[in-house]
């Protein structure tokens, strides 16, 4: 990869399959947390099918506009139609164990130590910037002709990707 690509449809820098794949591993693998393989098998499989249908399902929506290829990747042993392969499946069982016993501990620590009202503060605020950046992009922008994130980003020279 020679240039950086600003992904997603967003403004901020998220990516909604991977908040999705995280919340997956949070609710499917917290009661096995004394499990490392549990959790990271789990993870594992969970996510590469997330992977599988997410781009399966968008490969049929946007008729052959795809978010991702594994097919033109190296290290794409166990490719599946170039929608997840073992390196990005592995990767996931990874990162599960990485959310699982670093990051959700450390958000449990710290909501420990705050007071209550300004932990739901904060969190109401950090899930409103998320939701208000999804709904201007998926409907308001659509409804009203406002610009979206790729037209804001393309007018400040970034490389976009791109899904109509």
């Amino acid at each position: 990869m020679k240039e950086f690509y600003w992904r997603g449809g967003n403004f901020l820098p998220w990516i909604n399959i991977y908040a999705t794949g995280a919340l997956m591993i949070y609710f499917l693998t917290y009661r096995y947390r004394k499990h490392p393989w549990r959790v990271f098998w789990i993870g594992f499989l969970s996510c590469g099918l997330l992977e599988l249908v997410s781009g399966f399902g968008m490969d049929i929506i946007r008729n052959g506009n795809r978010c991702w290829d594994y097919n033109s990747e190296i290290l794409n042993f166990g490719n599946i139609g170039g929608y997840v392969c073992l390196r990005s499946a592995l990767f996931f069982g990874l990162s599960s164990l990485l959310l699982i016993y670093f990051i959700i501990p450390i958000c449990f620590s710290w909501a420990k130590k705050m007071d209550k009202r300004v932990f739901i503060v904060i969190g109401i605020f950090l899930c409103s910037i998320v939701l208000i950046d999804k709904f201007y992009n998926l409907l308001f922008a659509r409804i009203f002709s406002l610009p979206r994130a790729y037209d804001v980003y393309k007018n400040l020279g970034f490389h976009f990707v791109q899904f109509k």
